[in-house]
């Protein structure tokens, strides 16, 4: 029996998971990897430890699953996590992970420089994507820069220890490179005019469509990872973009909301729209012919687990008690409001400079009443993206969501309640691993493509309902949300000044 292996390097750990050819799962594992934040706004990652990560969680999950052969792999991680190497992958600096904000002023510097193929990403390119993290690398840290060999995703990464090729998904080159499926490919002036005119030459070598083959596994890493049979890598992706392929495919007015750390909304348009709130519309990216959006909250799950574990001081064995007692709490009766914004605003804001703040406190403030709040101020922002997917022209029918959230049931409900709509909860594994045996079983030629393998691995789903008394509450709680977050937009941008935080 041959099966297919799947890999997704998320925020804290790597998740490996086996799969039957009908999509039945056969094993899992996992391991974590630490995250340092040098300075506030920054986060980084050491490479090797992905690897590390990956090899243990593969040995798991490969023996849980009986040690089958494998006929395909796939990847996904988190983008752009930019990873800084030589020649022979050694890192050369700690990897910047996605939330990393420190390329603010890299940020703007792309908004305000005019070329056509920004417009496929809103008219600017996001303070997390590889361009503006290049570029803040060449002018900060030059001599690293300039000796770096690659200056890629952390998938590119992958895929090089998994098949010793540089090889990138068209995916992250539509998404967080300019690179343009449609026109000129790389913008190599739109790189020159923005300080990194040799970036191209540091980005890998060929851009493969997802699920596209991109070689066997080496020798050296079907050793490490356990792994016998033909093993074809797939070209991957970005883990939410990715997640269409898991929810039975992308069909028009279909959002899926990856919701963990962060939360990633992705879904796809047969015809593009333009609107400054949101990411994209990318050509390309996902399906050939068809327009990928995107939107996002920087944090949010990452919000709850600070709430509830590093202010509140709970053991994470703990949290479900808090949990429970947080919504024993009436729904936004509590005098307090949270603003999510813990490392910036991704859409539809837009800015990396405004800071998380919870307002209302007194003395008799409870803990239970906190947590409260901070779940409706994730919930808050969560209604803030797709009401500006349909301000701006792009339908939302159904949203489907997965990750941490199907964990905690407080967060569930209350997303329910603010939206106002009915949430199609993925039941049982997760849903990017499920998304890159989609991509491995089309590399592997088991299916004629991505579409087919996509109905073919579609999950199954249990409905949330909204309740009415919640939304109504949680409606007026949003307006002040909304108005709170343009009052003290000002004091979060000087709160944010480098300048400050600097040791």
């Amino acid at each position: 029996m041959t099966a297919l292996l799947a890999i997704d390097l998320g925020t804290e750990s790597a998740r490996v998971a086996v799969y039957a050819r009908d999509g039945a799962l056969l094993g899992e594992g996992d391991d974590g990897y630490p995250t340092k934040f040098p300075r506030p706004g920054w986060a980084e990652q050491d490479p090797r430890d992905w690897w590390r990560a990956v090899v243990t969680a593969t040995r798991a999950a490969m023996s849980a699953a009986g040690e089958p052969e494998i006929a395909g792999v796939g990847v996904a991680t988190t983008a752009s996590t930019v990873s800084v190497v030589d020649a022979e992958g050694r890192p050369l600096r700690p990897a910047l992970l996605w939330m990393d904000g420190r390329a603010g002023a890299e940020s703007d510097r792309t908004a305000a420089t005019r070329h056509p193929v920004l417009k496929y990403a809103g008219g600017s390119d996001a303070v997390e994507w590889l361009v503006p993290k290049a570029m803040w690398l060449a002018r900060n840290e030059p001599a690293t820069y300039h000796a770096a060999a690659r200056i890629t995703e952390a998938v590119d990464h992958l895929v090089w220890r998994l098949t010793g090729e540089w090889a990138g998904s068209l995916m992250n080159a539509v998404c967080k490179w300019n690179y343009d499926p449609r026109g000129a490919g790389f913008p190599d002036d739109l790189y020159a005019e923005l300080g990194v005119p040799d970036l191209r030459d540091k980005l890998p070598d060929r851009v493969v469509p997802v699920g596209d083959p991109i070689g066997a596994l080496t020798a050296h890493a079907r050793s490490e990872l356990g792994v016998r049979g033909p093993a074809v890598v797939a070209s991957g992706g970005i883990d939410a973009h990715l997640s269409l392929l898991a929810v039975g495919g992308p069909e028009p007015g279909r959002v899926s909301a990856v919701s963990g750390t962060s939360t990633a909304f992705v879904t796809e348009v047969a015809d593009p729209v333009f609107p400054p709130t949101i990411w994209g519309p990318y050509p390309d990216a996902l399906t050939p012919g068809s327009w990928l959006i995107e939107g996002g909250q920087v944090s949010s799950g990452s919000v709850l687990t600070w709430a509830g574990e590093q202010l509140l001081g709970r053991a994470r064995a703990d949290l479900p008690e808090l949990i429970a007692a947080a919504a024993a709490q009436p729904p936004a009766a509590h005098g307090l409001l949270v603003l999510d914004y813990f490392m910036g605003n991704r859409t539809p804001l837009r800015d990396p400079r405004l800071r998380g703040a919870v307002l209302g406190l007194t003395l008799g403030t409870t803990p239970e009443q906190v947590y409260r709040a901070a779940v409706e101020g994730v919930a808050y922002g969560t209604r803030q993206v797709l009401e500006s997917f349909v301000d701006g022209g792009v339908p939302v029918e159904e949203v489907f969501v997965s990750g941490g959230i199907r964990h905690n049931p407080l967060w569930l409900q209350t997303t329910a309640d603010a939206l106002g709509r009915p949430l199609r909860l993925v039941h049982g594994d997760n849903l990017t691993l499920r998304a890159c045996s989609v991509a491995a079983a089309t590399a592997a030629g088991q299916v004629t493509g991505l579409a087919e393998a996509a109905a073919a691995f579609a999950p199954q789903v249990r409905t949330i309902e909204p309740d009415p008394a919640g939304a109504a509450a949680l409606d007026r709680g949003y307006a002040d949300y909304r108005q709170a977050t343009a009052e003290t937009r000002g004091i979060a941008h000087r709160l944010s000044d480098p300048e400050r935080s600097a040791p």
